[in-house]
């Protein structure tokens, strides 16, 4: 086996942390999408159920 291709235990370690950190940063950023989109899909509920009220109230108030 050729000199080369032999990693020591040490950088292994520095290749798996690295990978880690990786993960970790990716992982961050999914997390962030989902927040994001969790809040943005119970705001547009919120949107929707305001303007069914308001259409309502408008409806009454033409009747009226």
């Amino acid at each position: 086996m050729p000199k080369d291709n032999d990693l020591s235990s040490k950088d292994l370690e520095k290749k798996i942390d690295l990978l880690i950190k990786r993960f970790e940063e990716q992982k961050g950023i999914i997390d962030s999408y989902v927040k994001r989109e969790r809040d943005w899909k119970r705001d547009k509920a919120l949107h929707r159920k305001e303007i069914s009220q308001l259409e309502r109230d408008l409806r009454k108030a033409t009747n009226e």
